[in-house]
């Protein structure tokens, strides 16, 4: 599968190279593609992947993924061309923290909208899931944690997209996602990362994630 990731930072590098070992072809879209960090991080990754523009990601992915900061999605968005989104599988892990000072971040949308809901609404021609927003980056491809394998969290419009989604999550390492049904419930995993952030801060690691335990 041809894949564009939209966002070059720690997310969007960490996807990349997840897609790429198991034999996607990627590219990374991002607003410096010569930025020479990028090009050392490129030597070293595995696999079939390039960097260029927002609109060369976007071109070139049968399946998206929007992997930038919240706050600078619907610019990226933009960047790439609304209609590059058309007829694909958008997979959102963005979220929509808001930092003030040195506090902790709270979120600049929620309770009656996210902003996985914002982007399906920019983006009505494209299939939609929120899906990896609610930990670390590290642990997007390599799930397994020393007290067993987290729980990740889906939400999107449209079913044949989700499960497009669960056959790449399971590449990566993941069980069987949990479905929260539409994209509205991108509300309730958004709300998560800033407790999430808050937990990790309490227990001094980043490297922890949700695990629903069964009866």
């Amino acid at each position: 599968m041809k894949v564009g990731i939209l966002g070059s930072g720690q997310v969007g590098q960490t996807l990349a190279a997840g897609f790429a070992v198991n034999g996607h072809d990627v590219m990374v879209g991002t607003g410096h593609p010569s930025k020479p960090e990028l090009k050392r991080w490129l030597r070293t990754t595995d696999g079939t992947v390039a960097v260029g523009t927002f609109a060369d990601a976007a071109a070139h992915g049968d399946l998206l993924v929007l992997a930038c900061a919240g706050a600078a999605a619907m610019d990226v968005i933009g960047a790439a061309g609304d209609g590059a989104f058309d007829g694909k599988v958008l997979i959102d892990v963005t979220n929509p923290l808001e930092f003030k000072g040195g506090e902790m971040p709270g979120l600049f949308v929620g309770l009656t909208d996210s902003l996985g809901e914002r982007v399906q609404r920019r983006l009505p021609r494209a299939k939609v899931v929120k899906a990896l927003n609610t930990m670390n980056a590290s642990t997007m491809t390599r799930p397994e944690m020393r007290d067993g394998l987290p729980d990740v969290l889906v939400a999107g419009n449209d079913a044949a997209a989700k499960r497009t989604v669960a056959r790449l999550l399971k590449e990566f390492g993941w069980s069987k996602p949990i479905d929260l049904g539409g994209i509205e419930a991108a509300r309730w995993t958004e709300a998560w990362v800033p407790l999430w952030m808050r937990i990790a801060d309490d227990l001094g690691s980043w490297k922890v994630a949700l695990r629903i335990l069964r009866e």
